[in-house]
C-alpha cells in the first residue's frame, strides 16, 4: 500500500511534505530566530498555493474567487466572535507568533491557513460512499476538519499561535474547541459548496495544501512529544494521500 501511494503521489508533493517536516523542526526548536515571522508568512502562502491554483482550475476564476472570499469573511467573523465572546470554541486569544491582526483581534494570515483545510476536506469527502447527498457530504467534510484540528491545535498552542488561558483536557486545549469546530466546519463547508457549486469529480490537487499542512503539524506534534496528535496526523496523512490517489484514478 505504501509503495502504491508513493507511486501515485507526485514528486513535488513528496518534496513539499518533506520540507514541511523540516520546517516543523525549525518552528519547534528555533521559534525566535531572526526572520521567523517573515518565514511564517512565506510558508503559509506556499502551503496554501497548490489548492488555490487547483480551485481556480476546478471552479473557474469567478466561482473560485467567490469561494475564497466567502471563506475568508466567515473565518474572520467567527474567529473574532470567538475571541470576543468565547463562543463557539471557548476562551482563547491569538498570540504574537502569527503576526499583525485585523483590528487587533484576528491575524491577517488566518484565511490563508484555514481556507485550504476546508477545500481539502470537501474534496476528500466528495465522491465517497453516501456523500452524493449534500447533507452527508457536509457532515463528512466537517468531521474531517475536526480531525485536522485535533492535530493542529495542540501544536499551534505550544508554538504560541493561540493561547487557551484556562487550559484544557487535550494537551491544554478544551474539548469545547472541537464542538466549536463542528459548528464552524459545517458552516464553512456549506458555504464553500454553495459558492462553488461543486458538481464534477474534484481535482486531486485540491487536497495538496491540506496534505502539506498535515505533514507540518504532524511533525510539530512528533517533535513536541505529543503522541496522540502525531498518530492522528500520520493516519490522516495516509487517508488524504489515499483519497488523492483515488481521485487521480477517477479523472
Amino acid at each position: 500500500m505504501f509503495t502504491q501511494l508513493r507511486r501515485a503521489t507526485p514528486r513535488p508533493l513528496i518534496v513539499a511534505c518533506a520540507l514541511s517536516l523540516l520546517a516543523a523542526y525549525f518552528a519547534v526548536h528555533f521559534p525566535d530566530v531572526e526572520g521567523a515571522s517573515v518565514g511564517s508568512y512565506v510558508s503559509t502562502l506556499l502551503i496554501a498555493l497548490p489548492s488555490a491554483v487547483a480551485l481556480f482550475l476546478y471552479l473557474g476564476a469567478r466561482r473560485a474567487t467567490l469561494s475564497l472570499l466567502a471563506l475568508s469573511i466567515l473565518a474572520y467573523a467567527i474567529e473574532a466572535l470567538g475571541v470576543a465572546t468565547g463562543f463557539p470554541y471557548g476562551t482563547f486569544y491569538y498570540g504574537d507568533a502569527l503576526g499583525p491582526s485585523l483590528a487587533g483581534i484576528v491575524p491577517y494570515l488566518l484565511p490563508l491557513s484555514y481556507a485550504p483545510l476546508v477545500v481539502g476536506a470537501v474534496a476528500a469527502a466528495r465522491g465517497t460512499k453516501g456523500t452524493r447527498l449534500r447533507l452527508l457530504h457536509i457532515l463528512y467534510s466537517t468531521l474531517l476538519l475536526v480531525w485536522m484540528d485535533a492535530i493542529i491545535d495542540p501544536g499551534a498552542a505550544s508554538l504560541g499561535f493561540w493561547v487557551w488561558p484556562e487550559g484544557g483536557a487535550y494537551y491544554g486545549v478544551p474539548l469545547s474547541n472541537y464542538a466549536g469546530w463542528l459548528l464552524s466546519g459545517a458552516l464553512a463547508t456549506t458555504l464553500l459548496l454553495a459558492a462553488g457549486q461543486w458538481s464534477e469529480t474534484p481535482r486531486p490537487g485540491l487536497l495538496d495544501s491540506a496534505i502539506i499542512a498535515t505533514s507540518f503539524w504532524t511533525g510539530v506534534a512528533f517533535i513536541s512529544d505529543m503522541p496522540a496528535p502525531a498518530v492522528l496526523g500520520a493516519l490522516l496523512l495516509a487517508y488524504l494521500l489515499g483519497r488523492r490517489s483515488q481521485l487521480r484514478a477517477s479523472k
